[in-house]
């Protein structure tokens, strides 16, 4: 099939674009360049730099004619979101729109959306956690509203104008290619700092949770999206909580170092506890993660220390 895939030059994006196209597809991809990495892309792929938000994305899809898109590109930063709820809107809800628009005047059959877990639920309580997608997405920062706009966006061209979409809700994602100077990458920082012999700083206690998922299982989830007769939203993670000094303690024993982590003030509100229940994607995707915490940790030092 003809694939467009938005952010395609990006950490998850570009791992994407690479199963698609060993899979026999020809993929189309569509980046600015503002977070993602041209080394990154697939030479097999066809590039255009370009934003989503912009009037030549018409002229794409036109020219294309994709089947299928999935749509990554995003403001990925919540601090930034929460600095500039204004840019984060620009580019994660009118982007998408124009996207959506795109989609639906050239009868795009199917697109996958790359949307969150942990900032669409917040702190849920003890007793939802792993937290399912029924239990109320009440997001904290202009970030995890602008996803969940977005979603309500799919559902509104899905049953008005037959869109069919899914919307995959990723937990913590983590492997090779990841920034290790971007949002949320605490694997991609840990790894950079333990093996250039510096102390990486874990703010707060440390005993923090999130729900690490590697990659390639989130890629996985993707492949599946798309070839499943399904519509709606749902988990992407493994359903166990990991401390943030777990992870430090992992990645150390994996590069085979000795070195201590510094300990920071806490971050203003920070999410104390996350790790998302993946039941429907298990049911109606056949999808569960494949790669162990341990496996995926390995990997993505092994990736780093090459670099």
């Amino acid at each position: 099939m003809k694939i467009i895939v938005t952010g395609g030059a990006g950490f998850i994006a570009s791992h994407l674009v690479d199963r698609l196209i060993h899979l026999g597809h020809r993929v189309v991809v569509v980046d600015d360049l503002s977070t993602g990495k041209r080394k990154n892309l697939n030479p097999r792929a066809k590039f255009y730099r370009l934003d989503i938000g912009s009037a030549k994305l018409a002229a794409v899809f036109k020219k294309e004619r994709p089947q299928v898109v999935f749509h990554l590109a995003a403001q990925m930063s919540v601090r930034q979101s929460v600095a500039d709820p204004l840019f984060d809107s620009r580019v994660n809800i009118l982007g998408s729109i124009n996207l959506l628009e795109q989609c639906k005047k050239y009868k795009v059959k199917k697109i996958i959306f790359s949307s969150t877990g942990g900032a669409l639920y917040g702190e849920a309580p003890r007793q939802f956690l792993p937290t399912r997608e029924s239990y109320p997405a009440q997001p904290l920062s202009p970030y995890g509203i602008a996803k969940l706009s977005v979603e309500y966006y799919l559902n509104y061209y899905y049953e008005i104008f037959g869109l069919r979409f899914v919307a995959l809700r990723f937990s913590n994602v983590y492997g090779p290619r990841q920034n290790a100077h971007g949002e949320a990458g605490v694997v991609a920082i840990f790894c950079d700092a333990v093996l250039h012999q510096r102390r990486a700083v874990i703010n707060g206690t440390g005993q923090q949770t999130r729900d690490y998922v590697f990659v390639g299982d989130v890629v996985n989830a993707a492949i599946l999206a798309m070839r499943k007769n399904v519509v709606g939203s749902f988990n992407i993670g493994t359903g166990k909580e990991t401390s943030v000094n777990d992870i430090f303690k992992k990645i150390v024993k994996a590069a085979g170092v000795q070195i201590s982590p510094k300990y920071g003030a806490a971050k203003e509100g920070e999410q104390r506890r996350s790790a998302l229940h993946c039941g429907r994607a298990r049911q109606q995707l056949g999808w569960q993660p494949q790669v162990s915490l341990e496996q995926g940790i390995g990997k993505t030092v092994r990736w780093f220390a090459e670099q």
